[in-house]
């Protein structure tokens, strides 16, 4: 964070400092709510959990170097002390903003925020210093703290926006207001919370409604091929640019195929040029997520050549989204175990499809959660999917939802052997072991709730083991 001292963080807060002898002591370091990550000059976010308070590692974090503790009580040591943490963190958040005068970039959507934020900071740290959201961190905690790990050199500030519900996006642009809003899709993710998909579309265009007008440098970056977020233009006075494969897009893509591997290749045609690019991700899914990345690097002055050459050399940053490991033995993991909804699975069983041809395939699926009365329908059909996409076996793990997922591939027409239910994740672990041959690839793939990432850890180290005995 930029220096601040302790008096003007109390002030911005509206709070009180307590046991702190010099209020000009300057926080120097990040603002962090893990004790773990302290170092000198940090300031340390004591929130009350369901497990841990933070209050309590008040005398650790200060031994440890903290210049100070934002906390809802005294604590015995130097602190800065407000009627609401997550209240306070967040003024602190958009005084920290404002006063650099960062471009901020904000985005959202249904499904790809992640991975697409991840990209959009990959290709503008080629044009300058860029500060991103680490992993999902994209809520009314995640968000703040990220503004606040920005400094005086950060020029881009990318920020991932999550909403469970109306008025939750307000809010986070309320906290940190970006000049370029991206909106990816409106789909089913979290649709039983919702309500349904308009609600969705409702929730994700507070975004755009929060920028600028365009004379001052406003931008909406919208889905062309989403007719919902196509819809969104209307609710915005910036600039309003159009992504994706539509000819009436400002950014789009011609000529889109997957390589032999599975990764997507196309021809990226901008305002200002067209190039070629071939990217390292998995999936064809990945070429709206590229588009999305251009159209922002674009408005913010990057060449087409610039950018190709950046989403051609870009990676993924956060962790089981689309995690391609080749064991020894030639079988592929790809863990994809982070987050799923209805869109995401069906875009990793395409990719899985593209990646296995020639090959064994695996799908390794279990329960999407938040899916509300669409629950049955929505596994059903991805349970039918998979076995239209030709994917040699289901495996459905878990309870109710994963025995919807071999239903729908029952009634598609698989039978026998093809598709397996299984009770939990060291049942589909103990059937992979005895099952997997040199070649197989493997998508491991659920909500997080389920944990399935542990089936394509325990994978990877059968693969470590096997090549161990083998030798």
């Amino acid at each position: 964070m930029i220096a601040l001292s302790l008096a003007e963080i109390s002030a911005v807060v509206g709070g009180q400092t307590h046991d702190i002898p010099d209020p000009s002591v300057q926080v120097t370091g990040p603002v962090v709510r893990d004790s773990r990550e302290v170092v000198p000059g940090s300031l340390f976010v004591a929130f009350v959990g369901e497990r841990v308070d933070g209050h309590d590692f008040a005398q650790a974090v200060v031994g440890a170097g903290a210049a100070a503790v934002l906390a809802s009580r005294p604590v015995g040591v130097p602190a800065i002390v407000v009627e609401d943490v997550q209240t306070a963190l967040g003024a602190l958040a958009r005084h920290v903003v404002q006063k650099l005068g960062t471009t901020l970039v904000a985005l959202t959507g249904s499904a790809g925020k992640t991975s697409t934020k991840d990209l959009i900071a990959q290709v503008l740290q080629r044009k300058a210093p860029t500060v991103w959201t680490p992993g999902s961190l994209n809520n009314e905690i995640g968000l703040p703290l990220t503004a606040l790990s920005a400094t005086e050199d950060t020029r881009f500030l990318v920020l991932e926006m999550g909403a469970r519900g109306i008025g939750h996006i307000r809010y986070l642009t309320d906290l940190t207001p970006p000049k370029i809003g991206l909106v990816l899709n409106v789909g089913t993710a979290h649709i039983g919370e919702f309500g349904g998909r308009e609600q969705i579309a409702r929730a994700k265009g507070e975004l755009v409604e929060s920028l600028p007008p365009s004379e001052e440098g406003g931008a909406a970056i919208l889905n062309a091929d989403d007719p919902l977020v196509r819809a969104m233009a209307s609710r915005t006075k910036a600039k309003v640019v159009l992504f994706g494969e539509s000819d009436e897009a400002d950014v789009r893509a011609e000529n889109v195929r997957l390589t032999d591997s599975g990764q997507p290749a196309f021809s990226l045609h901008t305002p200002s040029g067209c190039s070629d690019v071939t990217m390292r991700l998995y999936g064809e899914h990945h070429v709206s997520n590229a588009l999305a990345a251009a159209a922002v690097a674009h408005e913010l002055g990057m060449s087409a050549e610039e950018i190709a050459t950046a989403l051609s050399e870009a990676g993924s940053l956060s962790r089981w989204r689309m995690e391609v490991t080749e064991r020894p033995d030639g079988v592929t993991i790809v863990n994809d175990a982070y987050n799923a909804n209805p869109e995401s699975m069906r875009a990793a069983l395409r990719a899985l499809a593209a990646m296995g041809k020639g090959r064994r395939t695996w799908a390794v699926l279990g329960k999407m959660a938040e899916l509300g009365d669409e629950a049955l329908a929505e596994h059903d059909a991805v349970g039918r999917l998979a076995v239209r996409l030709n994917v040699g076996k289901l495996v459905a793990v878990g309870g109710r939802e994963a025995a919807w997922l071999q239903l729908g591939a029952y009634n598609e027409g698989s039978w026998g052997e093809e598709s397996v239910h299984v009770s939990d994740a060291q049942a589909a672990v103990d059937l992979l072991r005895s099952e997997l041959r040199p070649g197989d690839v493997v998508l491991v793939k659920a909500s997080r709730s389920v944990g399935l990432e542990s089936v394509a850890q325990a994978l990877l180290e059968s693969g470590a083991e096997g090549e161990v005995a083998a030798r």
